[in-house]
Parts: structure tokens; C-alpha cells; sequence
């Protein structure tokens, strides 16, 4: 294990790096945009336009990696995402913003592919739990590196933007240095939607719906936390708390999913977090209590396209983990494009609090149909199910499937924050 570790410690700084850059821009971003006046919607379509971008380069990453190679094809990536970071400042307006969001989104994606499918081939089936874990660790804590690192300077100062883009650029160091030999090519991975619906509902509309709640918040979340009184501090606090709770509370989510049903266990964390939306929308809470309820919307919300990839896993054929791992992501970068583009509508309508209250419909409507395929289906032996996969999530960051020996699919979210946000994202 040490040799492997040996091995991937340049991949993991280097994604420390990336995803340090990449976690500031994703509350700096919204809220330079709010500073310079922009309407919600205009900031939920840059928030959209990034899950466009994801969309492209999880398609077309596959090709760059088998025509470049994985490093050359990480340098390229990453200079590219660079680029587009420290370009917003020179053109803050809403074409050009909504384009170099679609230039990040492809970017990460690309990115976030090389790196899964690298650690992947690394992986024995001894280790992977290991590495995969350590991946986790590494892309949680720089995405709530990077959201503190909002407060260091005001918004509308060119600093922020060139030290995401400084972060950015220093990932391409240790991963153009490594000693480690390249993976084979990423497999390029067809997409059946209808196939992948009809073998888990649950997990299709599941992923669809996390990604319209999860995508709303991780675009819109900082503008209303400001909206709702925080400063731009409390607001960068207030994102990286919940990234934060959100990844302590993915393992036991996860495994207690392993125990029981797991539809059973996202209706809970489904039903918590609409709750909590709920009381951001329509009570005057003071500053310290969204900082203490940023907590369990987290813990609600980050684990819940974990369960549902995980209950669509569990239903998936031996041999197409991987298609379904790209079909999941797809489903649920769907949901995040449009669900900033209907959040932002609302708030702009009603305010910005509206915000919490589409997140919670959404997140109570999934509920609603959870318990009904419940009703229907019975789950599957113990026996039967994957074991639970702390990649599978994107918080902003990726998405791997389990038992994919030497292939990556890229994913949101997010975040986080994949999705962004990250889809994974």
C-alpha cells in the first residue's frame, strides 16, 4: 500500500490544487454576479451553463484522452480551465460569463475523468477502498478550502479570480512530474437511458431530482444566503459548512443504506432536508442559526444522490456498471441545468429565500415518489446489493462506479459542493 500511495500522491495534490481553485469560483462566482447587480435568473443561467459545459466534456473527454493521453490531456485541461477563470474579470458580463462557464464545466469534467480512471488503474482490489477514500478526503476538504477562501478578499477584486486560477494552473505540476505509468484510454460509454429507467426508477428520478435541488443550491445558494442578511463572509461560511457536514455525513449515510432498504433511508435524508429548506424560506432565522442549520441541510442533502446511485447499482446488470454510472450522470447534470434556470425564476419573483422553497419541493416531491415505488417494489436481498461507494457521489466532483477495475466516468456536485456541484458534482 505504501508504494501505491507513493504513486498517487502526485494525483492527489494536483487535484488538491484543481479543486481548491475550482471550490472558490463556485461561490465567488454568484457572488461577484450579485455585486455587479445581475438579476437571479442571469446568475442562475451562468450557474447552468457550468452543468452544460460538464455535459460536453464528459461526452467528448474520452476522445481528447485517447488522442493525448492522459497527461498531456490533463495539461491542456488545465490550462484551459485556467484561462476561463482569470477571464471573468476582464469581461464581467453575461455572454461572456456564460460561456467561459461552459469552458470550465467541459474542463473539470475532462479532468475529474482523467484523475478517476487514473486512481482506478492504480487500484488493486486489495487497495481501492483506500484510494478511493483518500480521493474523497482530498476533494471535499479543497472544495472547503476554496469556499473559505472567498473571505480573504471582496468579490469584486481581481485577486480571488487569479488565485483560483493560480490553484488551477499548479495542478498541472505534480501530474506533468509523475513517475506513475499512463492508464489504457478512458472507454468511450454508450448511453440507454429507457434500459436504465426501466431496471431502477428510483435511481433514475432520483439523481434527475437531486441534480434540480443540488444544482439550484450549489448556483444560487451564496446569493441567498446574502439575500437573507449574511455578508459575503458569513456567506462563504455558510457554504463551506455545508460541504463540509455534507462529507462526514456520507459514510454512515451510506452504510446504514447497506443495513436496510435504501429507499427507506433516502425518503428520511429527503424529508429532513425539505425540512430544513423550509425553514430557510419562511422563518427570519438570525445569522448564527443558518450557520447552525447549514449543518443538517447538509448532512440531509449531500448524501442523497449517493443512495440513489446506490439503489440504481443494485438493480444494474453484471458488466454495465460503467454505462450506468455515465447514464446517472447524465440524468442528473440534466436536472442541474434546468434546476437553476427555475430557481432563479422564483427568487427573482418572490425573493431570494425562494430559493430553499424549490429545493425543498423538490426534494419532498422525490420523497413523495420514493415512497410510492416503495409501495411497489420490493428491495433486494441483502446479498444482492453493491457495496456502498463514497465516489458515487458528485458533490462537485466525480463518479465512480463500483466494481470498475480500471475505468472512469466523470460525474457532479457536488457538489458538490459536486455537483457543482459537484454531478459530482
Amino acid at each position: 500500500m505504501r508504494s501505491t500511495l507513493a504513486l498517487i500522491a502526485p494525483l492527489l495534490l494536483g487535484l488538491f490544487f484543481l479543486i481548491v481553485g475550482h471550490g472558490l469560483q463556485l461561490t465567488l462566482i454568484p457572488l461577484r454576479a450579485g455585486a455587479e447587480g445581475w438579476n437571479a435568473f442571469q446568475i442562475g443561467a451562468v450557474g447552468s451553463a457550468y452543468y452544460i459545459g460538464f455535459v460536453v466534456g464528459c461526452i467528448g473527454g474520452p476522445y481528447l484522452i485517447r488522442r493525448a493521453g492522459h497527461i498531456r490531456a490533463f495539461t491542456a485541461l488545465v490550462s484551459l480551465a485556467a484561462t476561463a477563470m482569470v477571464a471573468h474579470p476582464l469581461w464581467v458580463a453575461f455572454g461572456p460569463w456564460f460561456f467561459l462557464r461552459i469552458v470550465l464545466g467541459a474542463s473539470l469534467a475532462g479532468l475529474y475523468m482523467i484523475i478517476e480512471s487514473w486512481l482506478n488503474d492504480l487500484a488493486s482490489n486489495e487497495t481501492r477502498g483506500r484510494i478511493m477514500s483518500a480521493y474523497i478526503m482530498v476533494n471535499y476538504g479543497a472544495i472547503a478550502v476554496g469556499q473559505l477562501a472567498v473571505t480573504l478578499y471582496s468579490p469584486l477584486d481581481f485577486a480571488l479570480f487569479a488565485i483560483a486560477g493560480m490553484m488551477m494552473s499548479l495542478a498541472a505540476i505534480p501530474v506533468a512530474l509523475t513517475t506513475s505509468a499512463q492508464p489504457a484510454p478512458v472507454p468511450l460509454v454508450r448511453f440507454r437511458p429507457l434500459a436504465l429507467y426501466k431496471a431502477s426508477p428510483v435511481g433514475v428520478v432520483g439523481v434527475t431530482a437531486v441534480g434540480l435541488a443540488n444544482g439550484a443550491f450549489w448556483s444560487l445558494g451564496a446569493v441567498a444566503a446574502v439575500g437573507a442578511g449574511l455578508s459575503t463572509r458569513e456567506a462563504a461560511i455558510f457554504m463551506s459548512i455545508v460541504t463540509a457536514s455534507g462529507a462526514l455525513a456520507q459514510w454512515p449515510a451510506g452504510r446504514f443504506s447497506d443495513r436496510i432498504d435504501r429507499r427507506i433511508v433516502l425518503i428520511v435524508l429527503l424529508c429532513v432536508a425539505a425540512v430544513v429548506g423550509l425553514l430557510f424560506a419562511f422563518l427570519p432565522v438570525p445569522g448564527t442559526a443558518w450557520l447552525g442549520l447549514a449543518i443538517l441541510f447538509g448532512v440531509a442533502m449531500s448524501p442523497t444522490y449517493s443512495i440513489a446511485a446506490a439503489h440504481a447499482y443494485d438493480h444494474a446488470l453484471p458488466g454495465t456498471f460503467v454505462e450506468t454510472a455515465a447514464g446517472l450522470f447524465l440524468a442528473n447534470a440534466s436536472g442541474a441545468i434546468v434546476g437553476p434556470l427555475i430557481a432563479s425564476a422564483m427568487m427573482g419573483q418572490f425573493g431570494t429565500s425562494r430559493l430553499f422553497l424549490f429545493t425543498a419541493l423538490a426534494q419532498a416531491s422525490l420523497a413523495a415518489y420514493t415512497y410510492l415505488r416503495f409501495r411497489q417494489r420490493k428491495a433486494p436481498a441483502r446479498a444482492d446489493k453493491t457495496d456502498f461507494d463514497q465516489g458515487a457521489t458528485p458533490p462537485v466532483g466525480g463518479v465512480i462506479a463500483p466494481e470498475a477495475a480500471s475505468a472512469g466516468v466523470a460525474g457532479e456536485p457536488p457538489a458538490g459542493p459536486p455537483s457543482e456541484g459537484g454531478a459530482t458534482a
